[in-house]
């Protein structure tokens, strides 16, 4: 399976043996802070309704649902709560009819800033989700 930037591989192939391949684009990075109390797994009233419209609107044939912290904690940890709340995000995806394709959990180990600031923390903590068109 391929998760990187130039696609998402699904386990089909065509007649000749060929993988088919499914483009897909991060359509929406939601910062765990807005969707979940600290260090809980648990989506408030508000994030929930956010990811239920969102999901509604989307479109997509299927999403991927990845989960991200900061590095305060261990990596065990880490793993584990961002394990968590992809699933919890899965699950409202679920409840309005979308698609999930895959739930990943990365911890603190894909930072799209430094961990070193609260301001870098904060886009650390961060649930994506790709759209599978």
């Amino acid at each position: 399976m391929d998760d990187g930037v130039e696609g998402y591989m699904t386990p089909h192939v065509t007649r000749d043996g060929r993988p088919v391949c499914h483009r897909g684009d991060v359509c929406a990075v939601m910062n765990s802070d807005q969707l979940f109390a600290t260090d809980k797994s648990k989506i408030t009233a508000s994030g929930k309704a956010r990811l239920e419209e969102f999901f509604t609107q989307a479109g997509a044939a299927s999403y991927v649902i990845s989960g991200h912290t900061d590095a305060r904690a261990s990596d065990d940890y880490n793993m584990r709560l961002s394990e968590r709340r992809a699933n919890a995000v899965a699950k409202v995806a679920q409840s309005v009819g979308a698609r999930v394709a895959s739930i990943r959990a990365y911890g603190e180990r894909h930072p799209v800033a430094s961990n070193s600031t609260a301001a870098g923390m904060s886009k650390n903590r961060r649930v994506e989700i790709i759209c599978l068109r």
